[in-house]
């Protein structure tokens, strides 16, 4: 059969969509990328935030509309973990419905659904896969390491849809990492929840740092880490991303906020102080930092409020994405009191986002004159330009280099652009 994918919500979950489409190739199932041609759809979901929800919800309802008569919709991911039996009564025009662990299931399910079952999954336990058909451009691939999370921040559903945190082996970690080497994957980026965490679960010690030694014997040319709790940020994992060749001088560590009360009601395993020293220890080793905030939790007062902008304005981070609370059912948060109401909410949210869009820009500007080397991505027709990233740049959340070349460049390769100008927090440049 022929099918298409379309896939929602983080880059964990774009995995989880590659390998899917692996399985149902390897099972002889096409797919497209045109929906008119596919006669199956199949829509991955988020379920994080009301904003995910009501994406996926719209996916799903344009997937109806659109749906032939001999067409086939299947539901995969976090919405369905969540919230499989309002779904079932919702949506009765959809053929199936899988959980975050069901992906297994596919195959059978494609036959099934074909003769007009109904299927309706959730809670299995797939085994490990490590074929890709990867979505990205070819010369950059996630690879993501653990499942779950065992932090119960008090806004966050995701061990309740997720699970409990679970590394998955070095053994078929590096196995998988060697196919997108051999492939001509040039960059490498580590994802899971908490990837700090990596292999707690084995012996109670982390094994990180041990992982990525042994992906640098690898053909990569950069290997980037994101979400990295700060707790467990410790001088040697900055010094190790500070001197190892291949790491990237970058790090991805969610702050979620600075003062100290509203910490303690997210179930932060930080304070104010040991935040602040944090930041410092990243910036003077010569780090790239990216981190987000929560804005409008409840019980956030406007001293707090206050401190949070402050410390944006103050510690100058390179990146970060603000985001304001949203109120998620069933999770320790949603059942505090002094919950502000949503306008407010998004005020101090843009507020904050104001500020951080300063210093990114301040940011930006210092960087005129210099000579970065560049991963090129793609064209932007509209500017009639190149774009890429250097290796403080993560793809498709931060910044972008937009050059131009005399001579030919390959997606995929890297080039040495000297920054002649900026726009806005994004930087131009040429080929030098």
């Amino acid at each position: 059969m022929k099918f298409g994918v379309i896939s929602l919500g983080c880059d964990k979950n774009r995995v989880d969509s590659e390998k899917m489409i692996a399985r149902l190739v390897a099972a002889g199932h096409t797919v497209v990328s045109d929906e008119e041609e596919a006669q199956v759809v199949i829509i991955n979901t988020c379920a994080f935030t009301d904003a995910a929800k009501s994406e996926a919800i719209d996916e799903i309802l344009d997937a109806i509309s659109r749906k032939k008569s001999d067409g086939k919709i299947i539901v995969t991911g976090c919405l369905p973990q969540r919230y499989i039996e309002t779904l079932e009564e919702e949506f009765p025009e959809v053929d199936a419905f899988f959980g975050v662990a069901d992906y297994d299931e596919l195959v059978p399910a494609m036959e099934k659904i074909a003769a007009g079952d109904k299927i309706f999954c959730r809670g299995g336990a797939d085994d490990y896969y490590g074929e890709r058909v990867l979505t990205t451009p070819y010369h950059y691939a996630y690879l993501k390491i653990a499942e779950g999370c065992d932090n119960h921040c008090t806004y966050c559903a995701i061990p309740s849809i997720r699970g409990k945190y679970r590394s998955e082996s070095m053994e078929h970690l590096l196995a998988e990492a060697k196919k997108l080497s051999d492939d001509g994957v040039k960059e490498l980026i580590l994802v899971a929840q908490d990837v700090t965490r990596y292999g707690v679960d084995f012996d109670g010690k982390p094994h990180l740092t041990e992982l990525v030694r042994e992906l640098e014997k690898l053909d990569f040319e950069w290997i980037r880490l994101l979400y990295l709790e700060p707790e467990m940020v410790t001088d040697e994992l900055i010094e190790f991303v500070r001197t190892e060749p291949k790491v990237c001088k970058y790090m991805d560590v969610p702050l979620q906020h600075v003062d100290d009360g509203v910490l303690k009601r997210m179930n932060r395993h930080t304070t104010e102080k040991y935040t602040r020293e944090l930041v410092a220890k990243i910036k003077a080793a010569g780090i790239t930092m990216r981190t987000s905030f929560i804005s409008g939790f409840p019980g956030e007062t406007k001293e707090a409020h206050r401190k949070l902008a402050d410390f944006i304005r103050e510690a100058e981070i390179d990146f970060a994405g603000i985001f304001a609370y949203s109120r998620e059912e069933g999770t320790p948060a949603d059942r505090m009191r002094r919950h502000l109401d949503e306008a407010e909410r998004e005020r101090r949210a843009d507020e904050l986002r104001a500020i951080e869009q300063g210093v990114i820009e301040r940011k930006c500007a210092e960087q005129i004159g210099k000579v970065v080397k560049v991963i090129y991505d793609g064209i932007d027709y509209d500017r009639q330009s190149f774009y890429g990233r250097t290796e403080r740049q993560s793809p498709e959340i931060d910044s972008v280099v937009y050059f131009t070349s005399p001579d030919e460049v390959r997606i995929g390769e890297f080039y040495d652009v000297e920054i002649i100008s900026a726009d806005g927090i994004d930087f131009i440049g040429r080929t030098i």
